[in-house]
């Protein structure tokens, strides 16, 4: 596909809100669906008082759409340019605002993708495009991955139940900087949450868990611990996977800080399975090798940490100012590939008074491969190497219901040769077949649409 064809499009209406409203942002605090076309958060509006109203009895409905036209510019496997999108539609019931009963929470989510991506064009373990990623890759897949239910028995405690995407937008490995599912921060993979937590832990998945709120309020200190079927689906129901000798146990923690009275976060959480894995499960560029098994390991753990620290904050407790972030995250190493994960940056929302929506981040990260083990006359070949890479974005709000990102990012992939296995001479030996692959460079525009 040509770059033109993705990119002029995008710039067009770039031009034309930016031009015709550079300054109208920043929607009605109290009423975030009232306000005329260009201040309100979404595009559809307050559907004539009819959202406002079911929100305030409860009900809330959040749908986006995500485009996103990105190329492989040096480097890399291909250089080709692609263009794909991601809808994504969420729906909240608060039992007690409905005049039900208090404490009963329900979630509901629906996502699609179409077309394709760059990821498996780079080199890299990590997609550099982690939207196209859910509800899973390459492309025109259809998913629900959440339905759950969540009670709680007193201020302190609550019990959930249901299938649970595991990254969502305020839970998951969270960070007020670098989270999500690409759509609106960080596009790569190994920028939204921590890859040591991929092998054991699938996208969507059943499970139950336990809610722990010491001081009443969430946003200050939550602790939770679930227990999960390793082989959740985000396409499938999941009832028919449920297996005894494929079960997730995870626990995180979350408390926010204050240090220099400005807003900060720390976490920490461990998970561990005993399902049976092979090094490359999930959600991970199953390319590096195009074909031969490779030998699976039962169990696998991993710990992990991060932290997000506001620098400058102009008032407290408002989502804006800059701060850093960092994560940090160690495994097995055998199964899981991820034997060490770190990564770290800067990140920005709202600096500008005219431009409270807009928000940048520049990040690195590295990964510490542990190679896997091939059956058979192979096993000490060396597939893989460490791998790391930058990213810097800015996410300029055109309006607070349409969002333009440039990105850029160079990514040293873990896969130093694009390896065939076949046969050898007279068929006796496997035989290796490589080809060498480079650091890229990856440049791409997302276009956000929230109705």
């Amino acid at each position: 596909m040509k770059t033109s064809k993705i990119v002029g499009p995008i710039i067009f209406w770039f031009g034309m809100f930016l031009g015709a409203h550079v300054g109208a942002q920043d929607s009605s605090a109290k009423d975030p669906y009232s306000g005329d076309f260009w201040s309100r958060s979404t595009l559809t509006g307050d559907w004539g008082g009819l959202r406002s109203e079911v929100a305030a009895k409860g009900v809330t409905l959040d749908m986006t759409i995500t485009q996103v036209g990105q190329g492989v510019v040096g480097g890399g496997k291909n250089g080709a340019w692609e263009y794909g999108g991601r809808g994504d539609l969420i729906l909240n019931l608060d039992s007690g605002k409905l005049g039900l009963w208090s404490g009963g929470f329900f979630n509901f989510e629906m996502e699609g993708n179409w077309a394709s991506s760059v990821n498996p064009k780079t080199g890299a373990l990590m997609a550099v495009n982690s939207s196209q990623q859910y509800p899973l890759p390459p492309g025109d897949i259809f998913g629900v991955p959440a339905w759950n239910f969540t009670q709680y028995l007193s201020p302190y405690f609550g019990l959930t139940i249901g299938k649970f995407a595991t990254i969502t937008a305020d839970s998951g490995d969270m960070n007020d900087f670098a989270h999500g599912k690409g759509d609106s921060n960080f596009m790569n993979l190994a920028l939204n949450f921590n890859p040591v937590t991929a092998l054991t832990t699938p996208y969507s998945t059943l499970g139950t868990g336990i809610l722990v709120v010491p001081t009443k309020d969430a946003n200050e200190t939550v602790v939770s611990f679930y227990v999960m079927s390793a082989n959740g689906n985000p396409t499938t129901s999941g009832f028919e996977n449920l297996n005894g000798n494929a079960v997730m146990v995870a626990g995180e923690g979350r408390v926010r800080t204050d240090f220099f009275g400005l807003t900060g976060h720390q976490l920490f959480g461990t998970i561990f399975s005993n399902k049976k894995f092979t090094s490359l499960d999930q959600r991970f560029d199953r390319d590096t090798i195009e074909n031969g098994a490779l030998r699976a390991k039962k169990g696998s753990w991993n710990i992990y940490y991060n932290f997000d620290q506001y620098l400058y904050e102009p008032k407290k407790g408002v989502d804006r100012g800059v701060g850093i972030f960092m994560r940090l995250g160690v495994s097995d190493g055998n199964p899981n590939f991820v034997k060490f994960f770190a990564s770290f940056g800067v990140g920005g929302k709202g600096i500008l008074e005219s431009r409270p929506n807009d928000k940048f981040g520049l990040g690195y990260y590295f990964i510490n491969v542990h190679n896997p083990t091939i059956q058979g006359q192979l096993q000490t070949t060396k597939l893989l190497r460490d791998e790391y890479g930058f990213e810097a974005f800015y996410n300029f709000a055109i309006t607070p219901w349409l969002l333009l990102t440039p990105d850029i990012q160079i990514v040293r992939g873990a896969q130093k040769d694009k390896v065939t296995i076949g046969q050898g001479p007279l068929g006796l030996l496997p035989g290796l077949n490589i080809k060498s692959i480079g650091t890229g460079t990856i440049l791409g525009l997302r276009l956000q649409l929230v109705f």
